[in-house]
């Protein structure tokens, strides 16, 4: 009689060989072990009998259940197969961004060294009453520009009367209706100018003459020219100042006073004294 034990585990060893290659996977440990050491042979699906069995050996019944178990490890991606991110396309910048954002790309261009000297081209008429030094000055200024208007016609834009021209104020508003652009602004000292302020009527006047403008200005009391001529008014006057020279510490002044003595340089420092307490356009 077969050993009861044995003929168990030829059953088992029948269905697992009933089941397809790649469901081994899924048998019991024990059966392999056996089968393994045993060396059975192992038969068909159906129950042919066992001279018709198909010897099938264990290293073929090895080969389909590392078959079966590389199909579920490709099912399962491992860590190494892990899908990874694409870097986001870079986008290349245009021409226009560059511009705007590269700040040597989008410097507005630097003005011109103004020249060391210039003069402009004006046209010179005296005051032609004795308080007409406003209209007068105001006139010569505006005639650099090509501006040609009449002392009378300033003179009632200003509001000037008897007792002359009230301030600078009044010279920058007539000038800024006059030439395009509103370019000029009122500078008034309080009292003797500093430093700071001689050196900002020096880049005014540079500025607005190397623009094509003249400049007026608000004097009161005593002022030398280069050539040591004297000039005063103690009750106050406005001069236009048309040109300088070395980079304008000397300014050229238009001088409506006196037709005999129109024009003169005069420094820069004695020109801000002389404004002392009143105030220019420019």
């Amino acid at each position: 009689m077969e050993d009861p034990v044995k003929h168990t585990l030829k059953r088992q060893l029948r269905r697992l060989t009933t089941e397809r290659p790649y469901q081994i996977v899924a048998a019991s440990a024990a059966a392999l072990a056996i089968a393994t050491t045993t060396g059975a042979m192992l038969t068909t699906a159906d129950d042919a009998p066992a001279g018709q069995r198909t010897a099938t050996t264990v290293a073929e019944m090895r080969s389909d259940v590392a078959a079966s178990r590389g199909e579920v490890r490709e099912a399962s991606p491992s860590a190494s197969a892990a899908p990874t991110t694409a870097a986001p396309a870079t986008t290349a910048a245009s021409p226009a961004a560059k511009a705007s954002s590269n700040p040597d790309l989008t410097r507005k261009p630097e003005r011109p060294k103004p020249p060391a000297t210039k003069v402009l081209d004006y046209d010179y008429e005296a005051q032609n009453t004795y308080y007409n030094c406003g209209p007068a000055a105001t006139r010569n200024a505006l005639s650099a520009a090509g501006v040609d208007r009449t002392q009378n016609e300033l003179g009632a834009e200003l509001g000037t009367t008897e007792m002359g021209t009230n301030s600078a104020l009044d010279t920058t508003r007539v000038l800024n209706a006059e030439v395009k652009g509103s370019p000029y602004r009122t500078r008034m000292f309080a009292g003797a100018p500093s430093p700071a302020q001689m050196d900002q009527l020096q880049a005014d006047v540079v500025k607005a003459i190397t623009d094509g403008r003249g400049v007026v200005a608000n004097v009161v009391g005593d002022a030398t020219d280069t050539n040591g001529g004297w000039h005063s008014y103690g009750g106050g006057h406005y001069i236009a100042v048309v040109g300088y020279k070395d980079n304008g510490r000397t300014v050229r002044i238009a001088d409506s006073a006196n037709p005999a003595d129109a024009s003169y340089w005069i420094t820069t420092i004695n020109l801000a004294n002389w404004i002392a307490s009143r105030g220019y356009s420019a």
